[in-house]
């Protein structure tokens, strides 16, 4: 069966913003005449890295948790992610008084592991190159009889991660395009369906590690293509196939996907930190990634950029950026 109605609308992210106000972060919006130099057009990062857990993610977890009943927090949620959605469901959990168990891989970094236990979550593990993590989440949350909130295959969560474009909208006026990292693509589909909703000229671009391009691979197929596990530094885009609620939404709203190098992402990640000072996490970093390394074509003159998050501890950010080829 299809369905022309969209999972995510500008109403339910206007919704989802009233929801969140006093409880997400309203994240600052930082501008650089050095970058701007650079790339060649005014550009406007939403710094996500400054959001409570350190990522946009809770602002989709807490806009979802929040509407589940009061017989369904009593028993408490489950979700699986690598890392930030885990931390974002945790701390959701905790501000509504209920429980968390998160399925993470094993390989996740350390820092977003402990940052998740520090929140009062339960953490299972798996292995992300021999599991898969919806069928593990699915039957953990089954046997326990917990709501499970995935980290983009849900409306609310759409939702709510379109509430970061619209606060950078309301802050700059209209902006020619939007970049925005693309993993399951929930991050993009809320932007696209916020930004397009309220300027439906503006262009919305993704962008992806080299080596995980599954959803430029899907929108260039007119369908979801499934990739081997990515293998980058950019964990929380290490996707093998969009999802299927955010692809819906997807094909219809974003206008391309630019790829980025690992040593690009090492670049940008330098490069916010030196002329900054800011610290962001390699997903985080790849739309910056793609405006330095000139991956974006044809750059339109005022552009807004997300910045998705800064969860990085200090010896893995030591390690990255001192391999990075920028001077």
């Amino acid at each position: 069966m299809t369905t022309t109605t969209s999972p995510v609308t500008l109403d339910s992210v206007r919704d989802a913003a009233a929801r969140l106000k006093g409880i997400a972060h309203r994240t600052p919006v930082l501008h650089s005449r050095t970058l701007d130099a650079l790339v060649g057009a005014k550009v406007f990062l939403k710094c996500e890295n400054f959001q409570r857990v350190g990522a946009f993610k809770f602002r989709g977890a807490y806009n979802a948790a929040s509407r589940l009943s009061p017989e369904q927090l009593s028993r408490g949620i489950a979700a699986y992610s690598s890392g930030n959605h885990a931390q974002a469901v945790a701390l959701s959990a905790r501000e509504l008084g209920t429980t968390a168990v998160i399925v993470m891989p094993e390989d996740t970094p350390r820092s977003k592991r402990e940052a998740t236990l520090g929140y009062g979550a339960e953490v299972v593990t798996y292995d992300r190159y021999t599991e898969d993590r919806v069928a593990v989440g699915e039957a953990l949350a089954a046997e326990r009889g917990l709501a499970l909130i995935p980290p983009y295959e849900h409306p609310h969560v759409l939702a709510g991660q379109g509430t970061a474009a619209l606060e950078l909208l309301e802050e700059t006026g209209e902006l020619d395009a939007l970049v925005v990292p693309v993993g399951g693509g929930g991050l993009i589909a809320g932007t696209a369906t916020a930004a397009k909703g309220l300027h439906p000229g503006i262009r919305v671009l993704g962008v992806e590690p080299e080596a995980g391009d599954d959803t430029r691979r899907s929108l260039e197929a007119g369908r979801r293509v499934t990739i081997p596990v990515p293998r980058t530094i950019a964990d929380g885009q290490a996707a093998e196939t969009p999802g299927e609620l955010t692809f819906s939404v997807n094909r219809r709203l974003v206008d391309g996907i630019a790829l980025v190098s690992d040593d690009e992402i090492r670049d940008a990640m330098r490069f916010a930190f030196e002329r900054l000072k800011i610290v962001i996490e390699p997903s985080g970093a790849t739309p910056l990634a793609a405006l330095l390394a000139g991956r974006v074509d044809a750059l339109p003159p005022r552009v807004g950029v997300v910045i998705s998050g800064g969860n990085v501890d200090a010896e893995r950010f030591a390690q990255l950026c001192g391999r990075a080829t920028r001077s």
